[in-house]
């Protein structure tokens, strides 16, 4: 652990990234509400105001989003989509 660095924002990122990527409802509400939990944390832990504020606002759009499917998550921009990929070749046709 490097000295002068916040854990629980790294924490706080990952959950989200979770919850984003969850497969259900009740996961990806459970990853909200833990990720709203780290910013707090993160916000408890920062010694800057200017920081915890962000930090608190951020949990409190995690608490939105667990709270909101259509929220915040919603306007995340969607998967891309598949890429064509040629067929193989036919061994045959290469000589």
């Amino acid at each position: 652990m490097s000295f002068g660095k916040n854990p629980h924002v790294a924490k706080a990122t990952a959950a989200e990234q979770k919850a984003r990527a969850a497969g259900d409802e009740g996961a990806r509400v459970i990853a909200w509400r833990e990720a709203a939990r780290q910013w707090e944390r993160a916000a408890e832990r920062e010694a800057m105001p200017k920081r915890a504020a962000e930090y608190t606002a951020a949990a409190a759009a995690a608490r939105e989003a667990a709270d909101n499917p259509e929220g915040p998550a919603a306007d995340e921009p969607a998967a891309a989509a598949p890429v064509a990929v040629p067929p193989k070749p036919d061994p045959a046709d290469l000589n």
